[in-house]
């Protein structure tokens, strides 16, 4: 029998869903902390838009663009626009890309671009798995 009214929609889950089946499948995940930022220059620098990659984000609406920033150890394991999978983070689980880099203080740790009003957060053993 052959699927009636298939849309993209529905063909986007089902690539998310079989990228996850393959990427449980190949690799042990990192275990990570998370943490949430805005575009704001207390929480970057005095170019809030810009990431350390040179991408430049909306400033009304950044997380749109489902960037996050990783810690130097994780640098070394990705590149700027890797594609990541995190889990164990409720409604913020999901597929981000890689495009900023965190302080060198950091071990361990991403931070998931958000919306300026929208609620910060952290969450301790995350899994992120490369995409």
């Amino acid at each position: 029998m052959v699927p009636v009214n298939v849309g993209k929609f529905d063909e986007k889950k089902f690539e998310i869903d079989n990228e996850k089946k393959i990427v449980v499948k190949k690799q042990n995940p990192f275990i990570v902390t998370v943490t949430t930022y805005t575009v704001n220059e207390s929480e970057t620098d005095s170019s809030p838009t810009i990431t350390a990659s040179g991408f430049e984000v909306s400033r009304t609406n950044p997380k749109k663009h489902r960037v996050i920033a990783v810690s130097r150890d994780l640098k070394k394991k990705l590149r700027f626009g890797d594609k990541v999978r995190v889990t164990g983070i409720g409604k913020l689980s999901g597929v981000y890309i890689v495009r900023d880099l965190m302080n060198s203080r950091w071990k361990r740790k991403i931070d998931i671009l958000i919306n300026p009003n929208d609620k910060q957060t952290k969450f301790h053993k995350a899994k992120l798995y490369i995409l």
